[in-house]
């Protein structure tokens, strides 16, 4: 029997050190399913084809491999476009094979007629649909190299019987894929006018983003050299908050601590390696921004000093031209207002939680934080689940969490756990999952249970949708239709076979929280908590809060909580003393 088109994908995609395919099988995807079931790869079959591009973002994200997902003809693989857009704007290496109709029958109208090829421009780089098998071994190493090489979301469409069409043709399918990270060293002109802003500038705070994620020890060391408080976007947190002696927090709707303060009143800000997209919350005067993706700079606020460049390599470009600053009063300000807020919000959201039902969902998402292996793997729902994950959820440079922090859709946090477990089978996967996009694609819990994929889901069940709740309130208008009918999750995992847990008294969180995270196999955690919990300053009336701007919306924020106060308390002592001078 000659080898297909179909045959040789898959082979290629082993060659790649492919394991996995997320997908739902069927139709024009069969020639492709029978070859995998032939290969080594596993098929992990998911309820949802958007769970499937979900699954393979969080699998690629992280491992930084290439992950792939599957869909069949029409409403099959429309239904993956919220996952690619997703993991196309978290920049995850992920291959989408679109099956298509028969050749013959494109253009006519067909049952279940789409055109994938114009449908996924928008959230992929690279997209096209393979008209034989001769074609298809090219466009399918220039797919697998655009995604590799940072290029977002790659989609194969594939007519069903192209895949079975007679391949013979290795000389593109067998050559090797460039998957190395480029350093980009900055222009000596504008590396040199930054030199001179920071020389300049008497006060300078830095503002960084998930693209410092391999740049944290040359960022500390400017910080350092020029003692600069460093706030951050939540991409950022991650790699650059812990044991961070110039730390004052996030900004932006999620916002804690000093953050804001610091990068308003700073003679000079500079965004490092960063996208944040919430114009309201920047400076417009005095501002540097270096990146590595030169199309990003300036689209935010206005930029008085661009540098198109990898961070790190920026940072050791200039540092031995920065002079070094002496005077640290204004990093020590930062401190000292970074830790108030964090005393005040912890002491107002941790007080007496022990009795107050509703549970504070505050209160549950600390506990987790505490009892979490420190190599975790979390996943988080849009909305309050984002406001938890970002204050609670402690990182120590092992821990990861990913979410979509980009594209902003609810019920990302469950499929993306199915994929963060399948690709680290030995590492702890914990979901925030808000009880609003649990629901969304509740299914998926089938997919946890069939492939028995031991992560913990935590349903933070407030029967509301919470972040859209207070979105009304603080544009002014009366809440309406954000609170529902409340569901017993901890019952529908049961009736999926799950073992599940259910804590509607906070005196028992502790002790079920610590069993449900130590049980070996998939777990559910429902927790019942309180609605009207919006992550407000406890002394906020509504009255005040009706006549905040949109801009103003920080004050809601403000402040921060959980184990950043004692990091928080820690870098006070890096304060000198009166008697030090």
């Amino acid at each position: 029997m000659a080898r297909t088109y179909a045959a040789q994908l898959v082979e290629m995609l082993e060659a790649q050190g492919v394991e996995r395919i997320y997908g739902l099988v069927g139709d024009s995807l069969n020639p492709i399913v029978d070859a995998v079931r032939r290969s080594s790869i596993e098929w992990v079959h998911v309820r949802n084809e958007e769970a499937a591009a979900f699954a393979a973002e969080a699998d690629s994200l992280t491992t930084g491999k290439l992950a792939v997902c599957a869909a069949s003809c029409g409403p099959g693989n429309t239904h993956l476009i919220q996952g690619l857009y997703d993991a196309h704007r978290n920049g995850a290496k992920v291959l989408a094979i679109a099956s298509h109709i028969p050749s013959r029958q494109i253009g006519s109208k067909f049952f279940q007629e789409t055109h994938p090829e114009a449908i996924f421009q928008e959230c992929s780089g690279y997209c096209e649909m393979v008209n034989s098998a001769e074609q298809g071994g090219v466009v399918l190493h220039h797919a697998i190299q655009s995604t590799m090489a940072g290029n977002g979301v790659s989609v194969l469409v594939i007519p069903g019987d192209v895949s079975m069409q007679e391949a013979e043709d290795d000389t593109f399918t067998s050559s090797a894929i460039s998957a190395g990270r480029p350093i980009v060293y900055p222009d000596p002109a504008e590396a040199a006018a930054l030199t001179q802003a920071i020389n300049e500038a008497k006060t300078v705070a830095l503002f960084v983003g998930a693209g410092v994620k391999n740049a944290r020890e040359q960022v500390l060391a400017l910080a350092e050299k020029i003692k600069a408080p460093i706030g951050h976007a939540l991409g950022g947190k991650m790699y650059i908050q812990y044991d961070n002696p110039f730390d004052v927090g996030m900004s932006g709707l999620l916002g804690y601590g000093a953050a804001h303060e610091a990068t308003h009143e700073a003679d000079l800000l500079i965004l490092l390696g960063t996208d944040f997209p919430y114009n309201d919350f920047l400076p417009d005067a005095n501002v540097a921004q270096v990146d590595i993706d030169g199309p990003h700079i300036g689209r935010r606020t206005r930029i008085k000093y661009p540098v198109t460049g990898d961070v790190a390599a920026t940072i050791e470009n200039i540092l031995p031209h920065v002079d070094e600053k002496k005077d640290r009063s204004f990093l020590d300000t930062m401190l000292k207002k970074h830790y108030d807020k964090l005393e005040h919000v912890v002491e107002a959201y941790t007080s007496g939680v022990e009795k107050h039902t509703p549970i504070h969902p505050e209160y549950i998402a600390d506990l987790i934080d505490k009892e979490a292996d420190e190599d975790a793997i979390f996943t988080v729902d849009t909305g309050m689940c984002n406001v938890w994950g970002a204050r609670y959820i402690t990182p120590n440079g092992k821990r990861e969490q990913i979410g979509s922090f980009r594209h902003g859709t609810m019920a990302n946090a469950l499929p993306m756990a199915i994929g963060a477990q399948a690709a680290n089978p030995g590492r702890q996967v914990i979901s925030f999952s808000g009880d609003g996009g649990l629901s969304m694609l509740m299914g998926e819990l089938l997919t946890v249970k069939l492939h028995n994929l031991p992560l913990k889901t935590v349903v933070f069940n407030n029967s509301s949708l919470g972040m859209v709740k207070l979105e009304m309130l603080v544009q002014g208008l009366p809440e309406h239709e954000t609170d529902h009918e409340h569901v017993n999750f901890a019952q529908i995992a049961e009736a999926a076979g799950i073992k599940h847990f259910r804590i509607e008294d906070p005196k028992d969180a502790p002790r079920l929280i610590k069993e449900a995270l130590a049980y070996e196999g998939p777990a559910l955690i429902d927790v019942v908590t309180d609605p009207n919990a919006l992550s407000l300053p406890p002394t906020l009336t509504f009255e005040q809060l009706m006549g905040f701007s949109k801009a103003a919306t920080r004050t809601v924020f403000d402040g921060g909580v959980g184990q950043m106060l004692s990091m928080a308390k820690s870098n006070l002592r890096n304060i000198p003393r009166p008697q030090d001078f």
